[in-house]
């Protein structure tokens, strides 16, 4: 696992706390107060641990910075968790079907962030990256690419991670709950129609017999 993190926070005070935690517990950091000073000076040679980012920055905003590392090839699996002071479930969940990985409300606790980061990191290191054959799936992690029948299949972050944890382990029922706090990494009561959302889109892409309502208690790969 690299060794930097990336920050993008335009209030100065915050970004040299984050600078200042993460070298006293041994990271390089790359801190920057915009968007266009983080693509300016990052060529990406070198896939950070983590990239931290506020959502309400001038000129090019969390949002799009993230949708921009999501795009690229080389940058599409750094792992994200976003800043903000908005606490309205829309900004949330707008942040994490964006591809956020974790949210954090300001004002937050260093030993808060702390925890949240090593969930983040612990989630995305420790996954394997066999490719995973489901009947007539075929998934590949180390690619990011699912096949069916043969016949690639182009699905959003979100949707392959909950593909992926489905079919790790096939038969397996996992409750909407745990599916957000393991692809999501949050716990927050009323969202879980975000995972029904995916599942509809997944079976659409897919066929409808790939994955299957248990009653009472949420989904399983058939």
């Amino acid at each position: 696992m690299s060794k930097f993190i990336v920050v993008v926070e335009d209030d100065e005070s915050i970004r040299e706390m984050l600078r200042y935690y993460f070298q006293s517990v041994g990271y390089e950091v790359h801190a920057y107060d915009s968007g266009e000073a983080l693509f300016e000076a990052e060529d990406w040679s070198v896939r950070p641990a983590l990239c931290i980012l506020d959502i309400m920055l001038p000129g090019m905003d969390g949002l799009e910075i993230l949708h921009r590392l999501r795009s690229g090839k080389a940058t599409e699996e750094i792992p994200a968790i976003m800043l903000t002071a908005r606490t309205s479930e829309i900004d949330r969940v707008t942040g994490l079907e964006s591809g956020a990985d974790d949210y954090v409300v300001k004002p937050f606790g260093i030993m808060e962030l702390q925890a949240r980061v090593k969930a983040v990191l612990r989630r995305t290191y420790r996954e394997d990256k066999q490719v995973i054959v489901c009947g007539k799936l075929r998934i590949d992690p180390a690619a990011r690419e699912v096949t069916c029948d043969g016949e690639k299949v182009e699905l959003t972050y979100k949707e392959f991670e909950l593909l992926r944890l489905l079919a790790a382990r096939r038969g397996v029922a996992f409750s909407r709950d745990d599916i957000l706090q393991t692809v999501w990494g949050y716990d927050y009561t009323g969202e879980t129609r975000t995972v029904d959302m995916h599942v509809k889109t997944l079976r659409q892409k897919l066929g409808d017999d790939i994955i299957s309502t248990v009653r009472g208690v949420g989904y399983k790969m058939n």
